[in-house]
């Protein structure tokens, strides 16, 4: 009775060892099968053509529903307008405009869905109109224009400094901004060119009251900047925008 019941105790940790083993052994199965099934794509793959009413208007190419590859969109009466790159679904290469004529009129490089590069405009005739520069979506302080003849143009109009100094008889300090050039138009920022790139997030943007821009300034018992930066943006004869940095030094330096 005794062997008998010695050799069921064996058979059965045998049994429930082999078991386990079992057990583990599914598992792993399982999760290799898991880790290796391809999940069916049932997204678009093709060209979708998309029109406002009879006239096409945008042609997009995809791959498993998402963009890939040229996309064209059209003029009214049939011609390319613009065309787009995309690899998985964000714009590269470059970006390209035409006239009307089909002449090209500027490309625009992208990298990862970002202005990156040396945008450039071209005239009617083909020859080169602008080189704009842009770095991880700002632009930069590389700026060509060039005539029709082909000559690059400039010079270009200045920030003009004007100071009401107050500061003996209220502690008062004013500083008058403008342009040498008054019939252009302009946007005044105070900052800087950061790793060469006019960042609007990092740069204050000087509101103009009753059509003057200017920085008010005031005594303190703080230290004060010994100078400010000064970013004018300002719309060319071309129509693009051309960015001119001055530095204003303080006299004080307790100024805010």
């Amino acid at each position: 009775m005794k062997i008998f019941s010695g050799s069921l105790v064996i058979i059965l940790s045998l049994l429930f060892i082999s078991g386990c083993n079992g057990k583990g052994g599914s598992r792993k199965d399982s999760r290799t099968v898991n880790d290796t099934t391809a999940v069916p794509d049932t997204g678009f793959t093709g060209i979708k053509q998309y029109r406002s009413g009879n006239k096409l208007v945008k042609e997009v190419t995809f791959a498993n529903g998402v963009r890939e590859g040229l996309m064209k969109s059209f003029y009214m009466g049939g011609q390319v307008y613009q065309t787009f790159w995309y690899e998985n679904g964000l714009r590269e290469d470059s970006v390209r405009w035409y006239y009307l004529e089909g002449q090209l009129f500027r490309t625009t490089p992208y990298k990862h869905d970002t202005i990156d590069g040396i945008q450039k405009q071209f005239y009617r005739n083909g020859k080169l109109k602008a080189k704009i520069g842009y770095s991880k979506g700002m632009r930069t302080r590389f700026f060509q224009e060039f005539t029709a003849d082909g000559k690059l143009f400039g010079p270009y109009p200045e920030i003009t400094v004007t100071i009401q100094d107050n500061y003996r008889k209220n502690g008062a300090y004013t500083i008058n901004l403008g342009l040498s050039d008054k019939d252009i138009g302009v946007k005044f920022f105070r900052g800087n060119f950061i790793n060469e790139r006019f960042d609007t997030t990092m740069c204050k943007y000087i509101k103009p009251s009753n059509g003057k821009s200017y920085i008010y300034m005031k005594k303190t018992a703080k230290p004060g900047p010994d100078h400010i930066d000064i970013i004018a943006s300002m719309t060319t004869l071309f129509g693009n925008k051309y960015l001119e940095y001055k530095k204003i030094d303080l006299p004080y330096k307790d100024l805010n």
